[in-house]
């Protein structure tokens, strides 16, 4: 006599906490279409919040912004670019003299090296101009992908793809839209949901999402429009 158990693929109906989740739901285009919805309503003007006149003074802004605060760069930035403008400025300049300009965005040493690196290669090889690839970008010292969407959504206007700084990394793990553990696979999933027209206006929408609604220690869920799209376990409501 043979006796029939449960096969684990099954959910069991009399059980709801047993009910077996499909994952595609989290990237449904309605649930996609919702959340698209509510970042619009909240930020429909969203900008990057590093202050910079042209491209140039955009990618130093960023290369200092790692593990830094926007506040932070916009407080060091003024006095940098008033004492070193242009590309054409950088070079040939000694490295404690930036050093001591940007010394409280932390990992000066290595950011000021960057910096310098970065713009002695665009004087060099690009002419002073910042250049508009994402190939020749990634061959800036300092520069890797997150710094050259920046730089090409930003600056000049190009969908190379989806920023991921740590608010995108976070919320969009929140909202199940990946389940990726580096920013460079959280982007590819991203740029697969995200309708090309929207990857600059999405990054900088979910980032000042993240500073002032999905803030890390304690999210404002009362206050968010997509809390009812969120099943993160530490939600507040």
């Amino acid at each position: 006599m043979s006796t029939k158990t449960k096969s684990p693929e099954r959910a069991d109906k009399t059980n709801p906490k047993s009910k077996i989740q499909n994952p595609k739901s989290h990237t449904s285009p309605p649930r996609l279409a919702k959340i698209f919805a509510g970042l619009d309503a909240l930020f429909p003007q969203a900008q990057c919040a590093l202050q910079h006149e042209n491209p140039f003074q955009l990618l130093v802004a960023t290369i200092l912004s790692a593990q830094c605060t926007d506040e932070r760069v916009n407080k060091v930035t003024p006095e940098l670019f008033r004492q070193y403008p242009t590309p054409q400025d950088f070079v040939g300049v000694a490295q404690p003299d930036v050093e001591q300009l940007i010394h409280s965005a932390g990992f000066f040493r290595n950011k000021a090296k960057s910096i310098i690196g970065a713009a002695t290669k665009i004087v060099q090889d690009f002419g002073g101009q910042v250049p508009r690839s994402m190939d020749e970008l990634l061959s800036l010292p300092g520069v890797a992908r997150k710094t050259a969407n920046v730089v090409l959504g930003t600056g000049y206007g190009i969908a190379s793809g989806v920023v991921v700084d740590t608010h995108v990394f976070r919320i969009t793990h929140r909202l199940k839209l990946t389940r990726e553990k580096t920013p460079e696979k959280v982007e590819q999933d991203l740029m697969k949901l995200v309708p090309k027209e929207r990857w600059v206006s999405f990054s900088h929408q979910v980032i000042w999402f993240g500073r002032k609604i999905c803030v890390a220690r304690k999210p404002l869920c009362m206050e968010c429009p997509l809390a009812t799209l969120c099943d993160a376990p530490d939600k507040t409501i």
